[in-house]
């Protein structure tokens, strides 16, 4: 590996631990995979806004399923 790319990989991981810090002072609930998931997906092209809505239905999904299943009910009644 060239210290060019060695250099250009520092600054990459060096920027993502900046940006896990402010994700995590904006208690974001993302993990570090998931938050360079993320960036990738923005810098290929992905609306962020869109992706953010996402990220919030599907929360908002798998809360719903974690309280049916804590209701006894299990996930196969999910989609009634």
């Amino acid at each position: 590996m060239s210290s060019r790319e060695a250099n250009r990989i520092t600054s990459a991981q060096q920027t993502l631990d900046t940006l896990y810090d402010i994700s995590q002072l904006l208690n974001t609930q993302l993990d570090k995979e998931t938050l360079a998931t993320c960036v990738g997906m923005i810098e290929s092209g992905v609306n962020p806004e869109a992706l953010a809505a996402v990220i919030q239905e599907l929360r908002r999904e798998a809360s719903v399923l974690k309280a049916q299943s804590s209701d006894g009910r299990g996930a196969a009644t999910a989609g009634r």
